[in-house]
């Protein structure tokens, strides 16, 4: 890499790299004789502050999902998402009650969820050993721009949320109750 900032991007390079391994992404296998690959590679971004200075450089690796074949490598891959009166309402009633709200972020949100499908996909660029190099990785776990990633989260979420006692709503299933106390 011959950017003036490449130790930054390499940096979150090995970030993305150790957050796959820690979720356990894949695994590197032989490769199946007849399985086709789906192809990954790297994603730069520089994120600007509000004075449009660079305060973060982002290193993602992302399948090339545009290759997966549906009924093959994909089923599902809509997710749903909240609609704009529960927001209004949840926000009406923040301001009625003079309650507090939160947001979060889920850092590498879509390596959470879980693949139903077999996928293969070609080592990452950079990170291949001499070897390794004739392995492929099998994914038991989602990554970024795999058709099916956000269904993928959705799922796990929605499990993580339920062992909580959260119950999800039938008219706009993004939004969870919890009842505690009477």
């Amino acid at each position: 890499m011959s950017d003036i900032n490449s130790d930054k991007w390499l940096e979150d390079t090995k970030f993305e790299m150790d957050s796959m391994g820690s979720n356990q992404v894949w695994t590197l296998v032989d490769p199946t004789k007849g399985v086709r690959c789906v192809g990954c590679k790297w994603v730069y971004k520089r994120k600007l502050g509000a004075d449009g200075e660079v305060t973060t450089f982002k290193a993602r690796l992302v399948a090339k999902g545009y290759t997966q074949r549906p009924g093959v490598d994909f089923e599902e891959t809509c997710s749903p998402v909240a609609m704009t009166k529960s927001i209004g309402i949840l926000l009406a009633i923040v301001a009625w009650y003079d309650y507090e709200i939160w947001q979060m972020n889920v850092k590498t949100t879509f390596l959470n969820g879980f693949v139903e499908e077999e996928i293969s996909m070609d080592q990452p660029e950079g990170f291949t050993s001499v070897a390794e190099e004739q392995k492929v990785c099998w994914l038991p776990r989602s990554i970024y721009s795999l058709k099916q990633a956000s269904q993928s989260w959705n799922t796990c979420f929605d499990e993580v949320i339920r062992g909580y006692n959260f119950i999800k709503n039938e008219h706009d299933l993004c939004v969870h109750k919890k009842i505690s106390g009477s």
